[in-house]
């Protein structure tokens, strides 16, 4: 007979929980899955004396770097969020021998090279399939089923609250301002929604694809953003207009110029085609879509987020930690051989739908046209229409620079006619 295997819990909010209580219920199937009895220890927590249904109150301590450092513990789940105390308390955990599942989107897009580095060092495993699309087996099918290949680009939704606002604003006609308030009464944005809305939370998840897709360290530094809080009723019936649909996106592809290869990391709002599997997610729902070389196209899709869809992907994390804890291996760390370049957003290639307020005046649309030209900024469609001496103009153009784009709406904004720049989106997926 193993030994049980004891865990330790850091965090019991809506996900840590649910670990808990799934630890509890399913606990004999744990161990016919592991091979060894797994037994929750201890869970650390910022304030004791809550009620936490569920979970026996002898467990709670709010000694967390106590609790890491217990010679008897092996494993150690982190689903505290943020940089600090998460961080110290990983780096402890690995200082003493524990292997680490977490969830923490945010520390492994910032400091994922030292985590990884100080688990390789311990002889212990880090795994953090939680930190990105909740449920959704993302990570370890990159990491692990597609390592004989060469993934190309990895083009995914994978924030829920964005998802679920742009959709209502899509499918009611309504306002951000209202869309917003309706995920916040649901539970799905926070009451501070600016990790998500403005595309900080996706654009960490990107650095984490990235780096695993294309064996390169990338940090959420790297990783372009842009928010939802700019697009309008106007943007939204506009994609319409195009057979189109509006959906924040995180886009992470691989490039080459002649021979030397490079990595793009961007978030943004952008404009893809009904035909596109990304385009029919709806509501809460990630998805992520898959390219390369020798799989092809794959899609993987679910719940984003939620206690328990976070939680299963905790939970198949610690099967996959303990099972290595009972053979005395570890499983696959850090993969960053290829330490591709980095492109800034400037170089990157793409469509663009661009809308202008203009005067309603003969001569105009050459003017704006030009401009495009002396960029080189192709244009592939124009659409005007005329109200009471002003106009608005929708140009979509064909693959052009970011860098071009800048430039020439730069320009636009010089013009005498040109009354100001409505919005400028990306229009991907094609």
């Amino acid at each position: 007979m193993m030994r049980t295997l004891k865990v330790a819990l850091l965090g019991c909010g809506v996900v840590g929980s649910e670990v808990a209580r799934i630890m509890t219920t399913h606990a004999a199937d744990l161990e016919a899955r592991i091979g060894a009895p797994v037994e929750l220890a201890g869970v650390a927590v910022r304030r004791a004396g809550r009620p936490r249904p569920g979970v026996p109150e002898h467990l709670i301590t709010t000694d967390a770097e106590g609790l890491v450092k217990r010679d008897d513990i092996d494993v150690v789940v982190e689903v505290v969020g943020g940089i600090e105390p998460a961080r110290s308390l990983i780096l402890s955990a690995f200082e003493n021998g524990k292997s680490v599942v977490s969830a923490n989107k945010a520390l492994l897009a910032v400091d994922g090279a030292a985590l990884h580095a100080a688990a390789s060092k311990a002889g212990a495993d880090l795994y953090y399939e939680a930190a990105v699309a909740g449920a959704i087996p993302l990570i370890r099918p990159l990491r692990e089923s597609l390592a004989g290949d060469k993934v190309t680009r990895v083009l995914g939704i994978v924030n829920g609250t964005t998802n679920f606002i742009l959709d209502k604003m899509d499918t009611t006609g309504a306002g951000y301002s209202e869309a917003l308030e309706e995920a916040t009464a649901l539970g799905y944005a926070e009451a501070d929604p600016t990790a998500d809305v403005e595309g900080f939370d996706a654009a960490a998840k990107a650095a984490i694809l990235a780096g695993i897709a294309f064996h390169t360290r990338v940090v959420a530094a790297d990783v372009f953003r842009e928010g939802i809080t700019e697009v309008t009723a106007a943007d939204i019936a506009s994609a319409k207009a195009m057979g189109c649909v509006v959906k924040l996106l995180a886009i992470c592809e691989r490039a080459k110029d002649g021979g030397e290869e490079s990595v793009t990391a961007r978030v943004h709002p952008a404009m893809i085609p009904l035909s596109h599997p990304l385009a029919s997610v709806r509501g809460a729902y990630n998805a992520v879509f898959v390219e390369a070389e020798a799989a092809g196209q794959l899609m993987f899709y679910g719940p984003g987020a939620g206690g328990a869809p976070t939680a299963s992907a905790v939970l198949g994390d610690l099967v996959a930690v303990g099972r290595n804890r009972v053979a005395g291996a570890t499983g696959p760390g850090e993969s960053a051989y290829a330490q591709l370049t980095v492109n800034p957003m400037d170089d990157v290639v793409t469509r663009y739908h661009v809308s202008l307020d203009v005067a309603d005046k003969a001569g105009v649309l050459a003017q704006v046209a030009t401009v495009f030209a002396e960029h080189g900024v192709s244009i592939d469609t124009v659409r005007q229409q005329g109200r009471d001496g002003d106009a608005s103009l929708v140009v979509v153009t064909h693959r052009a620079t970011d860098a071009a784009l800048s430039a020439t709406v730069a320009e636009l904004r010089t013009l005498d006619h040109v009354r100001g720049v409505a919005s400028i989106m990306r229009v991907e997926g094609e």
